[in-house]
């Protein structure tokens, strides 16, 4: 199964979700979702909140008018692209009639069946869904930013044996998804736009307070080396050979990963083996080696 973000269950919220998200939109965001196979919940209060902090915005084009682009309401519809979608998926009977993308409940809805017939319909093409609704390789990054932190921790990768180390490692790479693949690439911290498969996951153990190697090749041979079948949440896997590694993830539990593949694609969640693969080992960043 794929993340909660782009599975078939719908994942728990987190302390932030329920601290930032109104009850009635929670609502919403989780109803509507389920109109749209393997959409999670998060991905519409994501937008909800990136568009208009869940309606609370004083912006123009939130609650009246619209804003230099002509989008308005809680979701930020351009009116042709909403009439488009209401006329042929006509949301559930709610407040407004003729549906408007002012209220809340068409809009959650009209915002699922666009994301849904975009490519978020059983995750296939979940970052390509949300470019289609906001054409912005940033926006993109925002909102499955977003939607990580509405998640609850304990959901990763439907496995909760992840220790505390390992959790914080991958809250951290889950807060990269959607960045851009860069050859040499530290992230936003270091001032660049997105990172290569090994400065992801120094990054993300870095945010640990565990220090490892810079290059895959080294984080190999850093070790130590575990069995793939004792694989747990937070290990690093990579491929190879011992002694030519092109590529490492970090291992999320359920068969899943989080890695940036190459240039052109974005920071993803994927399946850890796949056809053709040239797996070679996984190796367990040591709590000795923890800093402070």
């Amino acid at each position: 199964m794929l993340s909660t973000l782009t599975g078939q269950g719908a994942s728990s919220p987190s302390r932030t979700a329920m601290e930032d998200i109104p009850p009635e939109n929670y609502a919403l965001y989780t109803a509507a979702a389920g109109t749209c196979p393997g959409l999670d919940w998060t991905v519409l209060a994501a937008i909800g909140k990136v568009e208009s902090d869940h309606g609370r915005s004083p912006l123009d084009g939130v609650t009246n008018g619209t804003n230099h682009k002509g989008a308005r309401g809680p979701m930020q519809f351009l009116q042709p692209t909403f009439d488009e979608v209401v006329t042929e998926h006509p949301p559930p009977p709610g407040e407004s009639q003729p549906p408007s993308p002012y209220n809340l409940h068409d809009a959650t809805y009209a915002a699922a069946t666009y994301l849904c017939d975009s490519g978020a319909r059983n995750g296939e093409n979940l970052p390509g869904a949300l470019f289609t609704y906001n054409r912005a390789d940033w926006y993109v990054a925002d909102v499955l930013t977003q939607a990580t932190q509405y998640q609850s921790a304990t959901t990763i990768g439907d496995d909760n044996d992840a220790s505390p180390i390992a959790l914080q490692a991958i809250n951290y790479a889950q807060g990269q998804l959607g960045l851009p693949y860069l050859w040499g690439g530290d992230g936003p911290a270091a001032g660049e736009d997105g990172f290569d498969c090994s400065g992801l996951t120094r990054a993300a153990y870095e945010t640990a307070g565990i220090p490892i190697p810079r290059v895959a090749q080294d984080q190999y041979n850093a070790g130590p080396h575990i069995p793939e079948d004792q694989l747990q949440p937070g290990d690093l896997v990579f491929y190879g050979t011992p002694d030519d590694i092109h590529h490492v993830g970090l291992y999320i539990g359920a068969d899943q990963m989080i890695h940036a593949p190459r240039t052109g694609e974005l920071i993803q969640i994927a399946p850890y083996r796949y056809a053709g693969d040239d797996f070679a080992a996984a190796t367990r960043p040591s709590t000795s080696q923890r800093q402070g």
